[in-house]
């Protein structure tokens, strides 16, 4: 008997340390104390890690988890989605919203380094940032299979990685918890928001202490926000009554999806086209800069823009562009940075996942009328139906549009939320001088408005 009871004890032994090792493998964290380029020990917490999601755990989501710089064992925990879809969760760590930015004070380009950023809302909230869908960022799958994401599947996987993220973090289950993100978004967080109702309503564990959703500039309704483009560009006089009235009347107010038996709204459309070829959607007033042209006048630009073209039915371009300072571009100093041995080992990035870090992965981005990839289907046309879910539930709900932009006009978020049919307890005003990334034009008030709309629900610490 003796014998065989040490057997058994060595097999349960060995079984648990292979099973422990699985775990560790499929979430996997670290703490990082420094990171290259920023001088000393990192002013905040700072974790890093894996969770795996969907079939066999075969897709690895990366995540930057940082505490609340503040009370993170009351203050609210924040799931930050990153528009495009395909834009690393490094750009709002870095760039946007999070503790660290960018120090654009070397002009040779030879070396990167990083700065505390005053305006973190991590000041006040413990904030996820997350490489999501799979293929952006430093997250990856184990299969080709796996590779292939769409809308549906990505709402699926937040909620997933939510769940057992939680679960390998127990300590925050009972901090309120919100899905927050930007621009495309839009079209998912209230896909997650929903599904985590949900789940809480059929008893699923753990219970997850959801509070509500916060988005800036988000993308809603894919009819109601492109079309808002054209009334809006009216209302900022970027075109003429000559050149509106036409396509209003030819087009009866639908300005995208256009059927193409329509010569007369097509050919209205036209000369709107020229006028806004050249403006950058992104923020009206800032210049659109061809980099590749040597004789552009706005070259010396503090403000140098990236653009991509995308063309449908002749319908008004999608940009896609980012801001830069002191004449750098963004770009170069995130894949600088991001692509060095240095960064990935103090980042803990597993090695043979991704080769090349890419700031945001093209063939996952949406642009206005783009096909679905081999990779990505965009199958979620609208967001409404979610909304107007969410609106029955004890839900908190916070949309901040940038009065500058474009890109998603705050006509179009209007006119979708008047859509649900809310009581107005006060009258809708504006706060002056943002663009599409709010964060990055009007830091400061960005995390004033963040602040103030967690504190008046939550029973987070006040500053």
């Amino acid at each position: 008997m003796e014998p065989r009871s040490k057997m058994r004890i060595s097999f349960i032994i060995i079984l648990l340390i292979l099973q422990s090792h699985m775990v560790a493998f499929s979430h996997s964290k670290s703490i990082v104390e420094n990171l290259p380029g920023f001088s000393g020990n990192l002013p905040f917490t700072l974790e890093t890690g894996y969770v795996g999601v969907g079939k066999d755990e075969e897709v690895q989501l990366f995540y930057y988890f940082v505490e609340s710089q503040r009370n993170p064992k009351k203050d609210p925990l924040l799931l930050y989605l990153t528009g495009g879809p395909g834009t690393s969760g490094i750009v709002p760590f870095l760039y946007q919203i999070g503790p660290l930015k960018f120090k654009y004070a070397n002009s040779r380009r030879t070396k990167v380094n990083l700065e505390v950023n005053p305006y973190s809302w991590t000041k006040t909230a413990n904030v996820i940032f997350i490489d999501l869908p799979v293929g952006t960022g430093f997250s990856y799958a184990k299969t080709w299979e796996s590779s292939r994401s769409n809308d549906s599947l990505v709402a699926t996987h937040a909620y997933d990685f939510t769940r057992k993220w939680l679960i390998d973090h127990p300590k925050f289950l009972t901090n309120p918890l919100y899905i927050t993100g930007i621009s495309y978004m839009g079209i998912i967080i209230p896909n997650v928001v929903s599904k985590i109702y949900n789940g809480n309503e059929r008893k699923v564990k753990p219970k997850l202490n959801i509070k509500g959703f916060l988005i800036v500039n988000p993308l809603t309704d894919k009819f109601i926000d492109f079309n808002s483009r054209i009334e809006f560009a009216y209302r900022a006089a970027l075109i003429e009554d000559e050149i509106y009235e036409p396509a209003k009347e030819n087009c009866e107010g639908k300005y995208v999806y256009v059927d193409p038996n329509n010569t007369l709204c097509l050919n209205s459309l036209r000369p709107i086209n020229e006028c806004l070829a050249r403006i950058n959607v992104n923020h009206i007033l800032e210049p659109l800069c061809d980099t590749q042209d040597p004789k552009s006048i706005c070259r010396n630009s503090l403000n140098v823009l990236h653009y991509h073209y995308s063309k449908y039915n002749g319908i008004i371009p999608m940009f896609s562009s980012q801001l830069v300072n002191e004449h750098e571009s963004i770009y170069f100093y995130s894949n600088t940075w991001a692509n060095t041995k240095a960064v990935r080992q103090a980042l803990h990035i597993r090695e043979r996942t991704v080769d090349n870090w890419q700031f945001t992965n093209t063939s996952i981005r949406a642009l206005y009328g783009k096909n679905d990839t081999i990779i990505y289907s965009y199958n979620i046309f609208s967001s409404l139906a979610y909304h107007k879910k969410l609106i029955t539930k004890n839900c908190h709900a916070l949309i901040i549009n940038g009065d500058h932009d474009m890109t998603f006009p705050y006509m179009g978020t209007k006119q979708w939320i008047n859509s649900l049919n809310l009581t107005t307890v006060n009258t809708w005003k504006p706060w002056f001088g943002a663009g599409h990334s709010v964060a990055l034009y009007k830091p400061e008030e960005a995390w004033v408005i963040v602040e103030a709309w967690l504190a008046s629900h939550t029973n987070s610490t006040k500053s």
